[in-house]
């Protein structure tokens, strides 16, 4: 048998051609997971896919059962967790950082984005961006499959991770991140500094941790579910390079010192988290990025 099922048949439109295409997979002795999984490469989204197969994950360690597709099953397969966000925001138009004062340059609610003004200062930026060159290789994403690290073709940047409070300048930030979200610095990953040549791009994605994926359960362990992003610009590259919210259409253009910040109450499209960094045109694009876990990061 196969390891993949046929997707041709496939159609958004028709109920009945859906239902015949299950029933011949399931009779060809593809399980429930497969079916979704071919629906999701299809383009079908989370949870009509779901509703579709009649899958549920079963909590955050992401085994998937069987169950009927009511609404309500839906609906609370994946419960809201609390997340970071920056106190006033909305509210004020300068926020409490500790040891500065921020800008609230913008808020969105669906998803939940606030572009924030003047987070570092250029010579922060500048010492990042010359502490992190000597290290720099080529960008690796969180493996879903096996728990480890890997290459990704939809990733074309350098990077490298600075130990949580590695040095004086990384402890500063973090402590000024902390303050600003309302979250612990020991629940954050690491900073990671990523260099974007021209052509360099990072395609639509999302960066909690799927459920349903076989290595998602070995890491959670340490920390749990992302539930929060800060990407900070660190340059200005002549054209390009911005971060984009497919689902909202909106662009947060990079200027250096300000920062894009958005959180995920769900590891599911539903939080309408996904988002993209364009392709840079002309120059180069240096950003700064942190994760947030829902516990402590190990």
């Amino acid at each position: 048998m196969s390891n993949s099922t046929t997707q041709d048949s496939i159609s958004h439109s028709a109920g009945p051609s859906v239902e015949q295409w299950l029933a011949e997979q399931r009779a060809a002795g593809f399980d429930d997971l497969s079916l979704y999984r071919s629906l999701r490469d299809a383009g079908w989204e989370h949870l009509a896919a779901c509703q579709w197969v009649g899958l549920k994950p079963a909590g955050v360690e992401g085994a998937p059962q069987t169950a009927s597709a009511t609404s309500s099953t839906l609906s609370t397969a994946q419960p809201e967790r609390p997340v970071p966000w920056p106190l006033g925001a909305g509210e004020q138009a300068w926020l409490d950082a500790g040891d500065r004062k921020v800008q609230a340059l913008a808020v969105m609610h669906q998803p939940e984005v606030i572009v924030l003004g003047q987070l570092l200062d250029t010579q922060e930026c500048e010492a990042l961006i010359e502490a992190a060159r000597p290290r720099l290789q080529r960008s690796l994403t969180v493996s879903v499959k096996t728990g480890g690290e890997e290459e990704n073709i939809d990733r074309t940047s350098q990077g490298m991770f600075f130990e949580r409070g590695e040095t004086e300048l990384i402890a500063r930030i973090e402590q000024r991140l902390a303050r600003l979200l309302d979250w612990p610095v020991e629940n954050g990953e690491g900073l990671q500094i990523l260099r974007y040549a021209p052509g360099a791009e990072y395609k639509p994605h999302y960066d909690y941790f799927d459920p349903l994926e076989p290595g998602t359960p070995t890491i959670l362990r340490r920390g749990g579910q992302r539930v929060a992003t800060v990407v900070i610009y660190l340059n200005e590259p002549e054209a390009g390079g911005a971060t984009v919210f497919p689902d909202a259409q909106f662009e947060c253009l990079p200027v250096r010192g300000n920062a894009v910040f958005f959180n995920y109450s769900r590891p599911d499209p539903s939080s309408h988290s996904l988002h993209a960094g364009a392709p840079v045109l002309r120059g180069e694009k240096w950003i700064a990025t942190k994760w947030l876990r829902e516990g402590r990061f190990e």
